[in-house]
Formats: C-alpha cells, sequence, structure tokens
C-alpha cells in the first residue's frame, strides 16, 4: 500500500467519502434523537405537526449542508468552518468561533454526552465506577485512539456510526412490526397559534439537526476534500433526515401525540411496547453507543481547528504541533480532551449547554452568509460545486439560523447573555496571542 499524502500542515490525507459521510451523520446523532421527540411533541400535538416538524428541519439542515458543500469546494483548508470565517470576514471572528468551541460549545457537548454514556451503560452494564469516573475514562480513551492517527480514529468513528445506525432501524422496525399502534388522533388545522407552536418545536430540531458542519474540521484529511466532504455531507444530512423522521414517525405510531408528549424518555417507551423490559434495555445500550459515537467524532474533528488556530498564530504555538510518527495534532486532541474531562468532573456541563445554542447558531449563519462573500471575493475560482437554489437556499439557511438565535434571546436571556459574554471574552484573548506570536 502507497504512503498517505501529507498536505503542507504535516497532516496525512487518509480519509475518503464513506469515512466523510460517517462523520457527518457521527456529527449529528448523539443521544438526543430517543429524547427530543417528545419535546417536539409538546410544542405541537398533531402526528401531521409532529414528524413534519422534523421534515422541515431537515430540509433547513440540508439546505445548510449545500452551502457548506460549496464552501468546502471553494476553501478545502484544515479547520473547515474556521478558515471559512477568516477567509470571508477575517482571523477574529475566525478566533472567536475556535474560542467558543473550545470553552462552551464542543467542550461542553462533550462533557455532557460523556456523562450521558456513562449513566447508560452502568444501567446495562452495572459497575463499581461512578459517572464521572467513567465519562473521564471513556474520554481519555478516545483521546489516546486518536493521537495514534486519523485514521485510527475514523476507523473508530465509522463502526460506532454503524452501530448506532443499526440501533436505530431496530427501533423503527420494532415500533412498527411488534409494537401496537396507538388510537388515531385528529389532525388540527393550522391558525396562528399552531404556526407560534411549530415554529418553538423547530429550536431543538435544529439543534438536533447541527453537527454535520464539524466533519469540514478534518478537510486538511481528506483525499479530496472537495470531493469526498461535498459527498459526506450531502449524503451524509440525506441519511440523517431518513433517520430522524422515521423515529418521529414511530414514535408517534405507538405513543400517540398525548402519549409522546408525556413521554419522559420516548425511545424506551417504544421498546418496552415492543419487547418489554428486554426492548428498554436494548435501547438504553443504543443509546451508550450513540453517545459513544458523537464523543469519538468531536475527539477526532475539532481539535483542527484550535491547531489552525495556532497555524495562525492566534492560539497557544505547541498546539500547532504535528506528531512525525502518526500525523496528527497531538496537543490539539489532548487539549480538546482533558477540557471536556474537566467539565465533565465538575458538573457544570448542563449549565454551559445552556449557553451554547443562541452562540453555535450565530456562527451556523455567518457562516452561511460567507457564501456571499466567498463568492464575491473569489469570482474567478473554478469550482467543482455550487449550492442549488443560491442564493435562495443560503438565504432560507440564514434566515433559519437567525430566527433560532432570536427565539433562543427571547426565551433564555440571561443565559444566552452568559454564552455572549464568554464569546467576548475571547477578544482580549486573541490580542494577547496575537501580540505574544508576534513577538
Amino acid at each position: 500500500m502507497s504512503d498517505p499524502v501529507v498536505n503542507s500542515h504535516g497532516l496525512a490525507r487518509r480519509l475518503g467519502p464513506f469515512d466523510a459521510t460517517m462523520l457527518v451523520m457521527g456529527g449529528i446523532i448523539g443521544s438526543g434523537i430517543f429524547v427530543t421527540p417528545a419535546e417536539v411533541a409538546r410544542h405541537v400535538g398533531t402526528p401531521l405537526l409532529i414528524v413534519g416538524a422534523w421534515l422541515i428541519g431537515g430540509i433547513v439542515a440540508l439546505a445548510g449542508a449545500l452551502v457548506y458543500a460549496e464552501l468546502a469546494a471553494r476553501r478545502p483548508a484544515v479547520g473547515g468552518q474556521y478558515a471559512y470565517l477568516r477567509d470571508a470576514y477575517g482571523p477574529l471572528p475566525a478566533f472567536l468561533y475556535g474560542w467558543s468551541l473550545l470553552l462552551v460549545i464542543q467542550s461542553g457537548g462533550m462533557a455532557a454526552v460523556a456523562i450521558t454514556f456513562a449513566r447508560y451503560m452502568n444501567t446495562v452494564l452495572p459497575s463499581a465506577l461512578g459517572d464521572n469516573v467513567l465519562a473521564v475514562g471513556v474520554l481519555g480513551i478516545l483521546t489516546i485512539i486518536n493521537c495514534l492517527g486519523v485514521r485510527s480514529g475514523s476507523n473508530v468513528q465509522s463502526v460506532l456510526m454503524l452501530l448506532k445506525i443499526g440501533a436505530i432501524a431496530a427501533l423503527v422496525a420494532a415500533g412498527f412490526l411488534l409494537a401496537p399502534a396507538a388510537a388515531p388522533t385528529p389532525i388540527a388545522y393550522s391558525d396562528v397559534s399552531t404556526i407560534a407552536a411549530l415554529g418553538a418545536a423547530l429550536t431543538p430540531i435544529m439543534f438536533s439537526y447541527g453537527g454535520w458542519q464539524t466533519s469540514s474540521f478534518v478537510a486538511g484529511e481528506m483525499r479530496d476534500p472537495a470531493r469526498d466532504l461535498t459527498r459526506g455531507l450531502l449524503f451524509g444530512v440525506i441519511g440523517v433526515v431518513v433517520l430522524y423522521t422515521a423515529v418521529a414517525f414511530v414514535c408517534v405510531h405507538v405513543l400517540g401525540a398525548s402519549g409522546l408528549a408525556a413521554s419522559k424518555t420516548p425511545a424506551s417507551d417504544v421498546m418496552r411496547s415492543a419487547f418489554g423490559e428486554h426492548g428498554a434495555t436494548f435501547i438504553a445500550a443504543g443509546i451508550a453507543i450513540s453517545a459513544l459515537g458523537f464523543l469519538s467524532q468531536s475527539m477526532l474533528t475539532a481539535p483542527r481547528v484550535y491547531f489552525a488556530m495556532a497555524e495562525d498564530g492566534s492560539f497557544f504555538r505547541s498546539v500547532a504541533m504535528v506528531s512525525k510518527r502518526t500525523q496528527v495534532p497531538v496537543v490539539a486532541i489532548a487539549l480538546q480532551g482533558a477540557v471536556a474531562a474537566i467539565i465533565a468532573l465538575s458538573g457544570t456541563f448542563g449549565q454551559i449547554l445552556s449557553y451554547v445554542v443562541s452562540v453555535d447558531f450565530i456562527f451556523f449563519g455567518l457562516t452561511g452568509a460567507a457564501l456571499f462573500v466567498l463568492r464575491r471575493k473569489f469570482a474567478d475560482d473554478n469550482v467543482g460545486f455550487s449550492a442549488p437554489g443560491h442564493p435562495f437556499t443560503t438565504g432560507l439557511f440564514v434566515a433559519a439560523c437567525a430566527v433560532v438565535v432570536v427565539a433562543t434571546v427571547w426565551n433564555n436571556p440571561l443565559n444566552s447573555l452568559i454564552g455572549y459574554a464568554i464569546l467576548l471574552a475571547g477578544v482580549p484573548a486573541y490580542l494577547y496571542w496575537r501580540k505574544a506570536n508576534a513577538r
């Protein structure tokens, strides 16, 4: 087998379109899909609107994927979304994204998911280890695996993603084939209040569909990033829309709209209806695997942003170090694992997660709008993929992100302000690192 191509950053190009697709799906599907359908049902009370809300969210996610696919074709650089923001708006907005990713968005999410994994794993296979200890242990193992090389990290992530798809497929099949159907619910006609409720339901749905952008972080380690990432984004997001809509449909089919709204653990309730307590144990194992897969994907992708920041002179220089043996940014990977572990041990992950949504979707919207900027800046570039329907699909995605930000600030003003305060604290940090690295 021939040696892999090494890019100008010292990273090996070992990933192909299948890896990209698994990364896209793995970045989206965590443990939330097993719970979120109930939250959506509490906002909209009919089967049509519950399932329809997931389809609408999927359309918005697909519009975003089309935008990111063109961005990937235009700027196939290490760091992905970070690079798009940097090339469109300059280094400060890009740094603030990486800053928020490390302190709030990615690390807080990873800590929460690690605790979720530990809780469900201790339910399926009880151990003497506490949830916090088990969470930190799995973060440590994934850190080591990803330090061994991008291929080893991607292989683990792909296997876990296939297991996740299997668990979701089993949930859908069991619900349709073995569980008794709920009594039919009358369909309500739309009015102003229904439209408002649908808007509220879309907030958790949009958050559930988030995560596909993280696949762009490892563009520099794909064999042909413009082609592979573009295909991965499109196939991956479409695959998740199918899976998510099927889960919402089967939950309504088995539990009914009112039963789904009243459920705290809808996936477990569906499997319990089909198989009894053995079904609930099976889905608990599925949720643990899903959480582990999300952690694996996060540990593989996010450190490439911190690596790119360090290479740009906006972060600790040591974070740009690449292992000569494994050709991965080992310091950046270790940093991500350490920060997530500290948050998991501190127990503050729930609080940090409440700061995430408005900050995350600001950068989502800015990245979507970056396509307008980059098309103008680099009008003569020969791009292999153009977002269909631009500027309308791009405008739809940016507008949807703006709606989520406004709705989040409206419903959680204090948490949103804290999130923005953490974001703005990155400005003096950026100025310090730029000055220190210039010296």
